[in-house]
């Protein structure tokens, strides 16, 4: 049985309503399109897969400490574990973002640290 239509706009304007009431609860009054955000993990395993590919090596271990937010210039640090137990920073640099695609730079410290 179709609905007639003054129903269907009352309905979807309460909807609206609705859904008005609960953006206005909110304690942000800009809208706007949050930043893409590649997780921790995602980041580590791309890192790894990049690493091997740059080195001809096995991929290593590498953690990260922290999901890397999709915004040209924005830095985190990640960490690469030897199989001997030494570790070498690795720095990851944002690029470029293009949608929710985050483009970055990685490089790796001079220096390793000895196993503890």
């Amino acid at each position: 049985m179709a609905m007639p239509r003054p129903l269907v706009t009352t309905a979807v304007i309460s909807a609206v309503t609705a859904s008005m009431l609960l953006v206005g609860c909110s304690a942000t009054a800009n809208v706007e399109k949050s930043e893409p955000k590649l997780s921790a993990d995602k980041l580590a395993t791309t890192l790894a897969k990049k690493l091997a590919a740059t080195t001809g090596q096995p991929t290593p271990d590498v953690t990260c400490p922290e999901d890397l937010t999709g915004k040209a210039g924005t830095t985190t640090r990640c960490t690469l574990t030897t199989g001997d137990g030494s570790t070498l920073g690795v720095t990851v640099t944002v690029s470029s973002v293009e949608g929710d695609q985050i483009n970055f730079n990685f490089e790796a410290d001079d220096k390793a640290s000895p196993a503890s």
